[in-house]
């Protein structure tokens, strides 16, 4: 009901602003109405020139805010992405870390073996050297 009374009131502008315009162009003399008409009609023609401009602005502002949902989704995407090659690293870290380890205790087993072997060449070394210096005293 409001949209017909606002349609209803535009056009008794238009025609008013036509009569106006016709005494113009008479080269008669316009009341303090008739210049008010004029005013009010400029008015109303910038009110929807800044009702279309609105309009405009708030498609854009829709079309902008789909494009930030569309970047937002990508970075969700994204995130996924790298939150799932994070876990992938941090489990082959772990499993190269185990293998380390591993690894470590052996080359310790094994150090620590060559270390006695190396005390028992020694050990044998020595016997060998206290026996060569007994068969040189005896001789």
């Amino acid at each position: 009901m409001s949209a017909d009374l606002g349609a209803l009131a535009q056009e008794a502008l238009r025609v008013a602003v036509e009569s106006v315009l016709g005494k113009l162009k008479e080269g008669k003399r316009l009341s303090t109405e008739d210049i008010f008409l004029l005013y009010l009609a400029t008015i109303s023609r910038e009110l929807d020139e800044i009702r279309k401009e609105i309009a405009e602005t708030n498609q854009r502002i829709n079309e902008t805010n789909k494009r930030i949902d569309e970047v937002n989704r990508r970075i969700d995407e994204t995130n996924q992405r790298i939150d799932s090659v994070v876990q992938e690293l941090n489990r082959r870290i772990d499993e190269t870390n185990r293998r380390i380890d591993a690894i470590t205790q052996e080359l310790g087993r094994r150090i620590d073996e060559t270390n006695k072997r190396i005390d028992g060449i020694y050990a044998l070394l020595l016997d060998i050297q206290k026996l060569l210096m007994e068969i040189a005293k005896k001789s």
